[in-house]
């Protein structure tokens, strides 16, 4: 009666409560959450299922095929729910979030991805469960309960990786008030695993079937609803606390790149002042370079210029001194001061007075007509 009751309560609970838990992982990959920050949700909903499903199918086969507890195959399939359960739970460890050390068994997770833990699990689990097997199930000398030694040692090893993680997950979410139920429920997963190996008729010479029965179905459906129950209050407060983490690193990344920018803006100010300092300076050299180059000539000078612009592409020197009735030599003379000052000197010299003179307008500095 009361395995019934156990199995209808953890059936409905566990099955429902991981349907929930798998939509909410569903939601938060939909959103785009950090996939590996997620992935503790997704198997804690199937460590919950597992619980579920096992619970169905006990309660199937004791309504409608009439097994009872003590039936091998039902023992068997109850290791079978109880070793997937725990994996699924180990495999959820690593993402429960905390800023303390990490424990041995999520550091030896940690070094294997999912599937190569899955089928190290496995292997590992089979060769054991093999040898428990073929030593049990044809001898009647020992319990159907021996096959419990295979999970008792794993599931303690989990209780005591979930009491650590789930610890250090509340210390770093300052809720220090959850310590007593995460221990609570490492000691009612003890009790559970005692439960299962113990002999039972070795129990019945000190209490009383009924109690021990009691006791057995109220610490299994005990320390599942209290899993459930820490898992949703750590699931919330970690939804609560990335999205909170999320703001946060939102606002530091404002303010990271207002930083920037007016690191930049300062930058560009420096560069723009060091630009204006640099064109002054520049602009001082082109009026010391353009005071400096300034070419001071006499109104002779000029004029003897304007000539040479006028004719000195048709005329020698001599016809162009003829024309403004002056000595040739006192033409050389000008045309000698004039490259002298304009640092021109070369076979090409005519030429680029020439070219200097039109370029300055000395032709106005003339009075004459070119004849046509």
């Amino acid at each position: 009666m009361f395995l019934i009751i156990e199995y209808t309560v953890t059936a409905i609970v566990c099955l429902i409560s991981s349907i929930v838990i798998q939509r909410i992982f569903i939601k938060e990959k939909l959103r785009g959450a950090d996939y590996k920050a997620i992935t503790g949700i997704k198997w804690f909903g199937l460590a919950i299922f597992v619980w579920g499903l096992g619970a169905l199918v006990s309660l199937v086969s004791s309504t409608v095929f009439d097994y009872e507890g003590t039936n091998k195959l039902i023992i068997y399939f109850g290791v079978l729910v109880s070793l997937s359960n725990s994996l699924f739970i180990i495999l959820s460890l690593p993402s429960i979030e905390h800023q303390k050390k990490r424990g041995i068994l999520v550091r030896l997770i940690e070094k294997f991805s999912y599937k190569e833990f899955i089928i190290l699990y496995i292997g590992v689990l089979a060769m054991i469960s093999f040898v428990f097997i073929a030593a049990s199930y044809g001898n009647p000398d020992i319990s159907n309960n021996f096959i419990w030694l295979i999970d008792i040692p794993i599931s303690i090893l989990v209780a005591f990786s979930l009491l650590s993680e789930l610890n250090k997950a509340f210390l770093s979410r300052k809720m220090k008030f959850m310590y007593l139920p995460t221990f609570a429920l490492f000691l009612l997963i003890i009790v559970a695993v005692s439960h299962r190996i113990i002999p039972q008729d070795r129990v019945l010479q000190f209490v009383d079937q009924r109690f021990w029965s009691i006791a057995g179905s109220i610490t299994a459906i005990s320390f599942k609803f209290l899993f459930i129950l820490l898992f949703s209050i750590l699931l919330y407060s970690w939804k609560f606390l990335s999205e909170k983490e999320l703001q946060q690193s939102m606002v530091v990344d404002l303010e990271h790149k207002v930083f920037e920018i007016t690191q930049e803006r300062d930058k560009l100010r420096i560069a723009n002042e060091s630009h204006i300092d640099t064109i002054k300076n520049l602009k001082v050299k082109v009026n010391t370079l353009e005071s400096d180059s300034r070419i001071d000539l006499s109104e002779r000078q000029k004029e003897v210029l304007g000539y040479l612009a006028f004719y000195g592409e048709e005329k020698s020197y001599t016809e162009i001194a003829e024309l403004m009735h002056i000595s040739v030599d006192g033409f050389q003379t000008h045309i000698h001061q004039i490259k002298k000052l304009l640092n021109i000197s070369g076979s090409g010299g005519k030429d680029q007075l020439i070219s200097f003179a039109k370029t300055n307008n000395f032709i106005n500095y003339t009075s004459l007509e070119k004849n046509a």
